[in-house]
C-alpha cells in the first residue's frame, strides 16, 4: 500500500494499491472515532467494523469500502479536526483526499454505473448549463421551480439524476460578466488594491447580484476590479465525481489565464468557499508548478480580501454605515470557508457594522453538488433540517452564509433566504439592491 495523495503518483489509480491504504486508514479512524459526528461515512464504517469480533478493518469488502467513499461529500471538517494528518503526524492521514483518491480509482477503472456518469456530466458542464439556462431563464426556472416532487421534477430526476425532491437555484437572465461588460466604468481616486474577480458558476449564472454587490463594496473601498478572460468553473464537479482528467484539463487552463492576472499586478478574489478551496488547495494538487502555486498564494475569500484591507497598514476599510443594518445577523459558516483555515472573515467583517453575529456552524449537507445528486437525498436532507434548526434557534433578523449552495438548502428547510455577507454589507453602506434585467 501507498500513502500518497498526489494524483501524478504510479500508485495513485492501483486499486488493490489504495484498498491497502484505505484499510490503513480505516483502522486508524476506528480506534479514534473523533469524527463520528461530522458525516455519515464514519458511522457507516465504524458500525462494520464493529460487526466483526477482532475489529480487523481488513475484513470490509470492497463494496463496504465503496459505501464509505459514496458517503463522504467533501466537507473536510474531518481533516479539519483531525490530530493525525500530513506534516502533523506520521501517519499521514488525509481522508477527504483519500477518498478524492478512491472516487478517482474508480472513475479510471471504470466502476461508475451508467446512471452516475450521465448525473456526472450533467453536474460538471456547469458553464454550458448555465449558458443555456440564462439564455432561456423563463423557461428553465419553471422547470427548476417546478413543485418539488411533481411529475416534471421526476422527469428531470430520471434523466439528469438530480434530486426531485431538492431546492434547486433558479438562473438570472442577466449574467454577472455582461452585467460587469456593459456597467460605466468607475474611476478609483485613491486605489488600495487591484482585484480579478472569478465569479464562480453561482455567480455568473445564478446569484449576480452578490458580484454586483461585490463590486460595488471593493470600489468604494478603493479596491479596482476586473475579470479574467478565459476563466472557466473551476471543476470542482469533475474533481468531487473522480473525473480527475476532466478536472486536470479545466484546472490547467484556469491556473494559465489566473497566473497571468496576478502578473499583471492583481489579486484573485473568490466569493464562493467550494471554488476558493479549489484554487487555494486543489490545483496544487492537481496542477503543480509555480503557476499553480502563485494562483494559491494571492486568491483570496470575498471578505478575507476586506479584513486584510482593514487590517493591514497603509490601507483603511470605509465604517460609515448609513444603511441598513439590522440588530442580528444568524451567520453560517460554511465547511469550505473553515478549511481554508483563514478564520472566521465574513464575521469579522459583519460585526464592523454594528450588528451581532450569531454563529451557526451546522454542516449544510451540499458541500459542492454532492447534496443534489438524487442517490444522496436521503443523507443529505436531514443534515440540512440540522442547519434548519440551528438557524430557528439562533433567532436572528436576518440569515447571512458566503455559499450559495448552502443558502438554498437553507431556504429549503427554513423558507428564509440568506444573503452573501458582501450583500449585507453593501445595505449598511446604503448601496442599493440593483434591479434584475426585465
Amino acid at each position: 500500500m501507498t500513502t500518497t495523495y498526489d494524483p501524478k503518483h504510479p500508485a495513485y489509480f492501483d486499486e488493490a494499491d489504495l484498498r491497502g491504504e484505505m484499510t490503513r486508514v480505516f483502522d486508524l479512524c476506528h480506534g479514534c472515532r473523533l469524527c463520528f459526528k461530522f458525516c455519515t461515512s464514519f458511522p457507516t464504517l465504524f458500525e462494520m467494523i464493529d460487526r466483526h469480533d477482532d475489529q480487523d478493518a481488513g475484513r470490509l469488502t470492497p463494496a463496504q469500502q465503496d459505501q464509505v467513499v459514496s458517503e463522504c461529500f467533501q466537507c473536510k471538517l474531518c481533516y479539519v479536526n483531525c490530530p493525525y494528518t500530513p506534516g502533523m503526524h506520521e501517519w499521514a492521514l488525509d481522508f477527504p483526499r483519500l477518498m478524492l483518491r478512491a472516487d478517482g480509482m474508480r472513475h479510471a477503472t471504470k466502476q461508475v454505473s451508467l446512471r452516475s456518469r450521465v448525473t456526472d456530466g450533467v453536474l460538471g458542464r456547469t458553464d454550458l448549463m448555465g449558458k443555456a439556462a440564462t439564455m432561456a431563464a423563463p423557461l428553465a426556472n419553471k422547470m427548476l421551480g417546478a413543485k418539488r416532487g411533481s411529475a416534471v421534477r421526476k422527469v428531470m430526476e430520471k434523466t439528469t439524476g438530480v434530486s426531485s425532491v431538492r431546492l434547486l437555484p433558479p438562473y438570472a437572465r442577466q449574467r454577472f460578466t455582461t452585467w460587469f461588460k456593459k456597467r460605466p466604468k468607475v474611476r478609483i481616486a485613491k486605489r488600495q488594491g487591484r482585484v480579478a474577480v472569478f465569479p464562480t458558476c453561482l455567480v455568473e449564472y445564478q446569484q449576480p447580484q452578490i458580484g454586483h454587490d461585490l463590486v460595488k463594496v471593493y470600489e468604494r473601498n478603493g479596491i479596482e476590479c476586473s475579470l479574467v478572460d478565459g476563466a472557466t468553473c473551476c471543476g470542482a464537479p469533475w474533481l468531487h465525481s473522480g473525473d480527475v482528467e476532466q478536472f486536470t484539463k479545466v484546472a490547467t487552463k484556469n491556473v494559465q489565464v489566473l497566473a497571468d492576472a496576478v502578473r499583471k499586478g492583481n489579486d484573485v478574489v473568490v466569493p464562493q468557499p467550494t471554488c476558493g478551496y479549489i484554487l487555494k488547495k486543489d490545483y496544487i494538487d492537481y496542477v503543480g508548478g509555480p503557476d499553480a502555486e502563485l494562483v494559491a498564494s494571492h486568491t483570496y475569500d470575498a471578505s478575507e480580501y476586506l479584513m486584510n484591507v482593514h487590517k493591514a497598514e497603509g490601507t483603511t476599510l470605509d465604517l460609515e454605515f448609513d444603511g441598513f443594518v439590522p440588530g442580528t445577523i444568524t451567520y453560517h459558516t460554511p465547511c469550505h470557508l473553515k478549511a481554508q483555515n483563514i478564520g472566521l472573515k465574513s464575521r469579522d467583517l459583519l460585526k464592523l457594522t454594528g450588528a451581532k453575529v450569531k454563529l451557526v456552524q451546522q454542516c449544510s449537507g451540499i458541500d459542492g453538488m454532492w447534496g443534489l445528486r438524487a442517490e444522496n437525498a436521503d443523507i443529505s436532507i436531514p443534515i440540512a433540517r440540522k442547519l434548519a434548526d440551528e438557524i430557528h434557534r439562533a433567532g436572528g433578523d436576518v440569515v447571512a452564509g458566503d455559499c450559495h449552495l448552502a443558502n438554498t438548502a437553507i431556504n429549503e428547510q427554513t423558507g428564509e433566504e440568506p444573503l452573501h455577507p458582501l450583500q449585507l454589507i453593501a445595505r449598511a453602506y446604503g448601496i442599493p439592491e440593483e434591479e434584475a434585467p426585465r
